[in-house]
């Protein structure tokens, strides 16, 4: 019985995923997305039309796992300051089997400055992180776990910009002493 074509799909934008995660848009060829998914050119451009619409698929699915997650941790139950910690050791000690570096952050250097639509969704998603954070990090100030002349949204961008900045440090070759003095010193206005 053939698996369903729902699977194959989530299955080759993960794969997909993965590529562009790696090597970026531009250099991702046909082949090396044939390669990933196990899939033929034609089942590509059957499916998904276009590498464009599969890179976008891929990215989505990319920024909604990863806000999903960062959703679960900021409205559980730990001290603000674990959070904040568990955020950026995301970036310190990341998935062995992950890329380097970061899909958005990635995308966002190569894409952003001339596409549009890219920097849209890209836009989106940062919006979308940024309200979570925020709404834990106001949900702790009124705890009194954080100072009351804390604002809870400029800490949100300042964790946001040292979890981009960490991935590109990694995707840089920074080594784990580096990436943990970075985090560590971040960590300290929490």
């Amino acid at each position: 019985m053939a698996r369903p074509r729902k699977f194959e799909e989530d299955r080759a934008v993960e794969a997909a995923m993965r590529a562009f995660w790696s090597a970026g848009y531009e250099a991702t060829s046909t082949q090396d997305l044939c390669a990933a998914t196990g899939l033929g050119r034609s089942s590509i451009y059957n499916t998904f039309a276009s590498k464009r619409e599969l890179f976008e698929r891929a990215l989505r699915h990319y920024t909604d796992e990863r806000n999903a997650n960062l959703a679960e941790l900021m409205e559980g139950e730990l001290p603000v300051k674990e959070k904040v910690r568990t955020v950026l050791w995301w970036a310190v000690e990341p998935d062995p089997d992950d890329p380097a570096g970061c899909l958005v952050v990635n995308s966002l250097v190569e894409l952003g400055p001339r596409d549009p639509e890219i920097a849209e969704l890209l836009r989106r998603d940062q919006d979308k992180r940024l309200q979570i954070m925020t709404a834990a990090l106001e949900a702790a100030r009124a705890r009194g776990e954080l100072d009351a002349g804390k604002d809870p949204l400029a800490l949100a961008r300042f964790v946001a910009a040292t979890v981009s900045g960490l991935r590109v440090a990694a995707r840089g070759g920074a080594d784990r002493a580096m990436l943990e003095s970075i985090a560590n010193t971040a960590l300290g206005v929490f």
